[in-house]
């Protein structure tokens, strides 16, 4: 499984952007997917995922009510929408796919096999 990225950007705070990453290779509909972020400094951290065929979604509860995730299985994409954007929502931003999925890991980066490339979000303050 190949996973591209993109959608990052610069933005104001309060403002909203999309992520996009798209996958090819594999079944998507098999895989949980989901969104990690690292800021400058900091270790990867857990942002959102949504289970395969799209039943459950989860939220780090620094992002729960601003941000939101979905997936397309025709178009085999995997959405974030981030909305009332903070400067400490700034970081690389990087999907990932783990088959299958375990509702209890699905926080945790161990868990993911696949690693998109990371799209980097800055937001001025």
């Amino acid at each position: 499984v190949q996973l591209q990225a993109s959608g990052g950007g610069l933005v104001q705070a309060g403002g909203s952007l999309r992520l996009s990453c798209q996958a090819s290779g594999g079944t998507f509909t098999d895989y949980t997917m989901a969104w990690f972020r690292q800021a400058p400094g900091k270790a990867r951290e857990f942002v959102g995922a949504i289970r395969y065929r799209g039943g459950t979604t989860r939220y780090a509860d620094s992002v729960k009510g601003r941000y939101t995730i979905s997936r397309d299985n025709v178009k085999r994409t995997v959405y974030l929408q981030m909305n009332s954007l903070k400067p400490e929502d700034t970081a690389v931003y990087y999907c990932a796919a783990d088959r299958w999925g375990i509702l209890s890991s699905i926080a945790d980066q161990t868990q993911y096999d696949y690693w998109g490339q990371g799209t980097q979000v800055t937001v001025s303050s």
